[in-house]
């Protein structure tokens, strides 16, 4: 697992250059994991068949290896994915001033994960895609394989690192619409706080079970923040609690209802749980100040799944 405070701690200035660092840091650390042996490298070459051109052949590659293999190209893409964010108010919590790998907020999280998954799957020679909604469909790209698609992508993510929000979402309304535009088999991530105006989960559920559709497999990114949104971890003066969607204000001391708070946000990760598991959806919590092992394993593991 890489450990952030390896990585230099300062303002998000190359979101493919930090995807890479992350990376790497996971590859280092899946010797030590139940990955062992995944290789993430090899996947861009094929082993030489006799009688095939020896033109593609990789020469480097076999001078390490005594191997040969081929070097494999766009059209020989193995994986369609679609990466989906949410970018309503809420997912811009905690406020930061500048992004940065010791100060993410939710939306910050999401944006280098969903750039270390591209870095991995332009090792893997996959083809990705992007989606991102709030209170509109704000930005839609297809799966592609090309290197040109890829900084497109990493364009837009940045720009997400740059923005704010202010807009509520309903997040079901743009799954169906999303579901609608995936028509071949993909493997697909959705990164939300599963906060929405509207309050019925069912709803939700509905538009993840259309996602999977065509027989995609879905994986859904829980994303928060666990020390203020799960442990409820403020200091006991008065505070004033606002909620970033509907503008509803609230004045109380943390102390008084935290314990109650517990309560109730653990019967909501539960019940979010146990209807991923109904819907047959990938349920991952990941917490923002966890780190990306979480995110990229969970890759992994579904796609050798699918596959």
């Amino acid at each position: 697992m890489i450990n952030v405070s390896e990585i230099q701690s300062s303002e998000i200035k190359n979101l493919e250059l930090l995807a890479k660092q992350v990376v790497e840091g996971f590859i280092t650390g899946m010797h030590k994991s139940p990955f062992h042996g995944f290789s993430v490298e090899f996947s861009e070459h094929k082993l030489y068949n006799n009688g095939e051109s020896t033109r593609h052949i990789d020469w480097k590659l076999f001078a390490k290896t005594e191997k040969l293999y081929i070097k494999k190209y766009e059209e020989e893409t193995n994986l369609r994915c679609h990466i989906i964010i949410d970018n309503s108010a809420s997912m811009h919590y905690p406020v930061v001033k500048k992004q940065s790998l010791d100060h993410l907020n939710k939306i910050g999280f999401s944006v280098v994960a969903a750039a270390s998954l591209m870095e991995i799957l332009k090792r893997q020679r996959d083809a990705v895609g992007l989606s991102i909604y709030s209170d509109s469909y704000e930005y839609y790209a297809p799966e592609k394989g090309s290197e040109r698609h890829r900084k497109m992508l990493l364009h837009q993510l940045e720009q997400l690192l740059v923005s704010d929000s202010k807009k509520s979402t309903e997040t079901y309304k743009y799954l169906h619409e999303i579901a609608e535009k995936m028509h071949r088999r993909s493997l697909i991530f959705l990164f939300t706080d599963m906060f929405q105006t509207n309050k019925d989960q069912e709803s939700l559920f509905e538009a993840l079970r259309h996602l999977k559709y065509n027989k995609h497999e879905v994986i859904l990114f829980h994303t928060y923040d666990g020390k203020t949104e799960f442990d409820f971890n403020f200091d006991n003066s008065p505070k004033k609690f606002i909620d970033v969607e509907t503008g509803e204000e609230i004045n109380i001391y943390a102390e008084n209802i935290k314990e109650k708070y517990k309560i109730l946000i653990d019967k909501f990760f539960k019940e979010l749980k146990n209807k991923c598991l109904q819907y047959k959806v990938d349920y991952v919590p990941v917490d923002i100040h966890s780190g990306f092992h979480q995110v990229l394993s969970s890759y992994l593991i579904s796609r050798k799944n699918i596959l």
